[in-house]
């Protein structure tokens, strides 16, 4: 484990990333790079500053201080849409639907946003084909064939948070960020999240990132874990041998920890 998560064949890797709110430091200098083929969780106490992370990531927020790197190319100050259409695609935390579109009219939108060819379907069927086909196809995916012409709106919360993963799903991007994909959904809902989120990993073509409170989602998705704590990348390595770290378990407890003490560190690690 360390407190650097470098990646040297990352295709997204933030460095330095940093960003300030009046005298508060949200997320302090991070580091870390995420390759292809890997899912990574994203932990930490609440406070931590992950989903300001995750907006530092997909583009909701600009940082203050640090870059990010996709693809080799510097997206430090590019817009979220932008960085949409370049193959960076966010689930969010809370659903991020069009409420008043039927749920087809809302994966259209996200099969046709590369395209530029939005909502005009009443145009000739054979220029929209590929996309009309990409629709069908992820509509069945998410299990939402059969409630394609219902409004978004009257979905229950766990066909809410479906349709979400579907959208992000026909956007094809090249990462895939989840925050709390499972939150708010009951039991039983819980499981068809997970395993199009275990589809997406199992690829094994993708960057797929998500930031989870639920420990046991975690150990069954992540091949790697960091650790934020106070806004600051506190550890990183593989999830069983993170979560057992003295020094993570004092965070989630609520103790002060400087993630740059070596030498509090070895005494943890030895008691």
């Amino acid at each position: 484990m360390n407190s650097s998560a470098s990646a040297p064949d990352a295709l997204l890797e933030a460095r330095e990333l940093s960003i300030r709110f009046g005298g508060h430091t949200a997320v302090d200098a991070v580091s870390c790079g995420f390759e292809i083929g890997t899912l990574t969780a994203i932990v930490g106490p609440n406070g931590a500053g992950k989903t300001t992370f995750f907006n530092l990531l997909s583009g909701q927020l600009a940082p203050t201080g640090g870059e990010l790197i996709f693809d080799g190319q510097d997206i430090t100050r590019t817009k979220a849409p932008r960085r949409a259409q370049m193959g960076i695609g966010r689930a969010f935390q809370l659903t991020n639907l069009f409420p008043e579109l039927s749920v087809r009219e809302n994966m259209w939108l996200a099969a046709s946003a590369r395209t530029g060819a939005g909502l005009a379907m009443h145009r000739l069927s054979s220029s929209y084909s590929a996309i009309a086909d990409k629709v069908d196809h992820y509509l069945a995916r998410v299990s939402l064939a059969k409630r394609a012409d219902w409004l978004a709106a009257t979905l229950p919360h766990g066909d809410q948070r479906k349709l979400e993963v579907g959208m992000l799903l026909a956007l094809e991007p090249r990462v895939f960020m989840f925050d709390e994909p499972t939150a708010g959904m009951s039991v039983d809902e819980v499981p068809v999240i997970l395993d199009l989120v275990e589809d997406i990993r199992a690829e094994r073509d993708k960057v797929v990132l998500l930031v989870e409170h639920k420990m046991d989602v975690v150990r069954s998705l992540a091949d790697r874990i960091i650790v934020l704590h106070e806004g600051r990348l506190l550890d990183s390595g593989e999830p069983a041998e993170v979560i057992a770290s003295p020094l993570v378990q004092q965070a989630y407890l609520g103790e002060v920890v400087d993630p740059e003490d070596d030498t509090q560190r070895a005494t943890e690690s030895s008691t």
